[in-house]
């Protein structure tokens, strides 16, 4: 057991947006400590997306953020010998967490493109509440909306 709660630390914001989301982003797609390659993909991302919507990119990356950070998830109780999914709500910084995961996989999983461009039309379908992480986010919610018998065994 823990002495005492770990300190929180912040997340530095990107160099260009000073946006404390998008740092976090950059540096979960970063790979191997190469932030700067991960910085190039995200911004040309974003440059992508204002060409083909005419829109702000960050403003379409906060969209698309925000439109898939779960609200409620599924966790495993193990009660009476008998393993139940729980629905339970997210905590915020978790929901930024699974949001950027979702998107980042979502990407990566998508072949015959440059990352800059899978990260791009992730982003676009994102904000239109369409695409892989789009729908993670609904099979998540669908899965604790059907578990919704077992809440009484949340603690």
């Amino acid at each position: 057991m823990r002495r005492r709660r770990a300190k929180l630390r912040t997340a530095t914001p990107d160099s260009k947006f000073n946006d404390a989301m998008a740092g976090k982003f950059i540096n979960s797609l970063m790979q191997d400590g190469q932030k700067y390659t991960a910085e190039k993909i995200f911004y040309t991302a974003l440059q992508k997306i204002e060409e083909k919507t005419k829109k702000q990119g960050i403003e379409v990356f906060r969209t698309a953020m925000e439109n898939i950070k779960p609200t409620m998830e599924v966790k495993a109780r193990r009660i009476g010998g008998a393993t139940y999914q729980v629905p339970s709500p997210v905590r915020p910084s978790r929901k930024m967490a699974l949001a950027i995961r979702w998107i980042i996989s979502a990407a990566r999983e998508k072949k015959g493109l440059p990352m800059a461009d899978k990260l791009a039309e992730e982003f676009m379908l994102a904000s239109e509440e369409k695409g892989n992480a789009f729908k993670k986010k609904e099979d998540t919610h669908k899965m604790a909306q059907a578990n919704k018998v077992f809440a009484h065994f949340k603690w």
